[in-house]
């Protein structure tokens, strides 16, 4: 299997055909905050490395726990037991943190805390890893003795700063599960003087890491050596709505099914999107369906049953509609949930934007053909290529157009319940009540109650 030149950052089509034309590059680092997609990358380059009789000689899988950057030489060192390639693959790794990493990581907790609390307790202890402290140090309020300073000189201005939010949470379900003491990934200069030197003939390391520091030399040494894939979490809604339906198809495919446009709506909602949520999820649903091929609505509902998008979706639905009793039933749900106050203000203001946006557009009279009572088939038929007009035109900054065509439905309909001026009023409340909660800190469940009930 012949080496191939250096190559910089390119797709994962790319590599695969490399490789199968006998292009291998000496080393591959994958990563990024799409977990899912690093994952599902992984496993492509190994099938393609390695054929699948050869893995229990030919394929070695570890991590920082399995002896760190020592093992990992050693193994790459080792001759192969058969003829042919070899390759060692070191998942997860923390060897490209570093202390300017630390901010990243704070954002990717506060990201979890309310979805995935395990996700953010798992990444917590990764920071304390790189920070220096201990379970044993921040415990029994030992973290509010923490001088301010040493916080934002350690997590920067803003994770510091929003400490309070997440961090008493995420240690006490760390302390009550009782985790292992994680053995330290060690430092990377060996590994970094064997990959300059180079590998023995058909050997190939491949690595996974949920974050990098570009500047740390082991990243440049093995960007310069082999290839380097990113798979970053898109911060647009309706890119990451594609990119999880595109992902998943695949898997539908291999096994003869499909999702109705409305399942589709219905499984984002519940899973927020998530890739690797929405993965799982979907393994559930294909056992459950059995023969059947298509996956309805009400597949879903039944199989993921109630999370906390659905409440989410409940009040900002029941908002959109004016129906107040359900509008506070969510408020309360969302809040007995643990959801931040603030957090919650931000889902109403994107509401109220959204009625507002849907205004605008229909005020246009480009969406011909729209009518509040159609069906959510013949608007993406018939109007919804319009709205995608305007996407167009307006960029990204253009919000309700970029949305899904579901949430761009429920807008244009639920608009016409408002005039502008209402929808203008509206929009002063909730800046008013956002002003009201970050001056006073108290009273944010009546604030919120009043808020919804002026709406």
């Amino acid at each position: 299997m012949g080496q191939r030149e250096p190559a910089a950052e390119k797709s994962l089509e790319g590599v695969l055909k490399d490789i199968a034309k006998g292009r291998v590059a000496p080393c591959y680092l994958l990563y990024g905050d799409e977990e899912f997609l690093v994952e599902e990358a992984l496993g492509k380059i190994v099938d393609a490395l390695i054929p699948e009789p050869d893995r229990d000689l030919s394929l070695f899988v570890m991590d920082d726990e399995s002896g760190g950057v020592n093992a990992v030489c050693e193994t790459l060192l080792t001759p192969s037991l058969i003829p042919g390639p070899k390759a060692v693959v070191l998942r997860k790794t923390r060897l490209f943190y570093s202390r300017t990493s630390l901010p990243d990581l704070v954002k990717k907790i506060t990201d979890s805390v309310e979805t995935d609390l395990p996700s953010a307790a798992r990444t917590f202890l990764v920071l304390l890893d790189v920070a220096g402290w201990s379970l044993e140090q921040l415990r029994d309020e030992g973290w509010r003795k923490i001088p301010d300073a040493q916080w934002r000189d350690t997590l920067g201005e803003e994770g510091a700063g929003e400490r309070e939010k997440w961090l008493p949470r995420v240690l006490e379900y760390c302390l009550a599960h009782d985790p292992a003491e994680r053995a330290r990934p060690g430092g990377t200069e060996a590994l970094e003087d064997l990959l300059s030197a180079g590998l023995p003939a058909g050997h190939v390391l491949v690595v996974s890491a949920d974050a990098v520091d570009r500047r740390k030399r082991l990243f440049k040494v093995m960007a310069d050596r082999g290839v380097v894939l990113t798979f970053l979490r898109t911060r647009n809604e309706a890119r990451q709505r594609s990119l999880m339906m595109e992902s998943l198809r695949e898997n539908l495919a291999r096994k003869g099914k499909t999702l109705s446009p409305e399942a589709w709506v219905v499984l984002g909602r519940k899973t927020g999107f998530r890739l690797r949520d929405s993965a799982e999820a979907l393994d559930q649903l294909i056992t459950y369906t059995g023969d059947r091929a298509r996956i309805e609505p009400a597949d879903v509902e039944a199989v993921i049953g109630r999370t906390r998008d659905d409440t989410v979706f409940d009040l900002t639905e029941a908002l959109a509609s004016g129906y107040l009793r359900k509008a506070l039933a969510g408020l309360g749900d969302l809040l007995y949930q643990g959801v931040h106050p603030l957090v919650i203000l931000a889902m109403i203001t994107r509401e109220i934007r959204f009625l507002f946006h849907g205004k605008v557009l229909l005020g246009t009279g480009r969406l011909e053909g729209f009518r509040a009572d159609m069906d959510y088939g013949r608007f993406q038929r018939s109007v919804y290529p319009a709205v995608k007009g305007f996407q167009a035109e307006m960029g990204k900054g253009s919000t309700l157009a970029n949305q899904h065509p579901y949430v761009v439905y429920n807008a244009l309909r639920n608009s016409a319940r408002y005039t502008h001026r209402e929808l203008l009023a509206h929009m002063r409340r909730v800046l008013a009540v956002d002003v009201a909660m970050k001056s006073t800190g108290g009273g944010a469940r009546l604030l919120l109650e009043r808020l919804l009930i002026d709406l």
